[in-house]
């Protein structure tokens, strides 16, 4: 039974969900879901867990993740990317100092209202659904926070590369959409490729064609343990601790620090993400096949 995590480099034209559906054949396994989803337009680096490993969808979820995308300055559009109907265009008579200036105010924790076209639900509606259906409805606005935002290159007239590193839930159209706002001329998002998440680079991703070809599609997943190599590792030295941590007990382990640990039995598997406090062991989250 396959469990483990697969990197993809998602094509465009697909969504988050589809590349999961084709999975799902691929492996015969119903357990698949990924971690941070991707617009349909967007390229790059999508985490699948499958199997078991769908229990570490949640510690994923939570990271930073990064992008290369491409901001249109002069236009403004009902998705704020585009592949919208264009609302609004405006001339353009910015400097790369000017917009260099106005990303400043960008960097670090801001406020960022959702659009209309996310999947973000108000009142039980999702807000794509009322969108659709020409209706906006008022969205407050979420804390989110951009830890690094630099201009990377001009690609000629109105259109720059930007690449930002933001936590989870922020909407980097919203971002292209509000910096051009702030320059009084529009924006919106032309492209967009991320290049980080939960970890995990474009060198560890494969594409749906690899998947494709490879004669034995299981030897492509990265273990979930992976997912959390920056906790140490512990390895139980007695059956007696490692049947308390495989029951969902506590194991008493008087000389243990405190803090997160990868955990494993006495054969090198993996058991469980696991909590130490006061000498005494216990469970996050197992990872074991039961």
């Amino acid at each position: 039974m396959a469990s483990g995590i697969l990197v993809i480099d998602k094509p465009a034209g697909w969504t988050s969900m589809d590349v999961c559906a084709k999975l799902r054949g691929v492996f015969h396994e119903r357990r698949v879901g990924h971690s941070g989803t991707l617009d349909p337009m967007a390229t790059g680096v999508l985490p699948v867990f499958i199997g078991r490993a769908t229990r570490a969808v949640e510690f994923a979820e939570k990271s930073d993740k990064e992008y290369i995308a491409g901001l249109k300055l002069g236009v403004v559009t009902n998705t704020q990317d585009t592949s919208g109907e264009v609302l609004e265009q405006r001339p353009v008579q910015v400097t790369r100092e000017q917009l260099e200036a106005v990303l400043a105010q960008f960097r670090g924790d801001i406020m960022q209202i959702p659009p209309m076209y996310s999947a973000i639900k108000i009142n039980g509606k999702k807000l794509y659904e009322l969108a659709r259906k020409g209706r906006e409805v008022e969205r407050p606005a979420r804390p989110v926070t951009i830890k690094a935002l630099e201009l990377m290159e001009q690609q000629g007239g109105d259109l720059y590369t930007i690449k930002v590193r933001c936590t989870k839930g922020t909407y980097i159209r919203t971002l292209c959409h509000d910096i051009g706002a702030a320059l009084g001329c529009g924006g919106c998002m032309a492209s967009l490729r991320r290049t980080m998440a939960a970890g995990f680079t474009l060198e560890d991703a494969v594409s749906l064609e690899q998947i494709r070809t490879e004669a034995d599609p299981a030897s492509l997943l990265l273990p979930v343990d992976c997912l959390f190599a920056s906790r140490p590792v512990l390895v139980l030295k007695s059956a007696e601790a490692e049947k308390k941590i495989r029951n969902g007990m506590t194991a008493v382990l008087p000389e243990l620090p405190s803090g997160e640990y990868r955990v494993y039995s006495q054969n090198k598997i993996f058991l469980a993400l696991c909590q130490a406090k006061g000498g005494k062991l216990t469970t996050i989250k197992s990872f074991f096949e039961v």
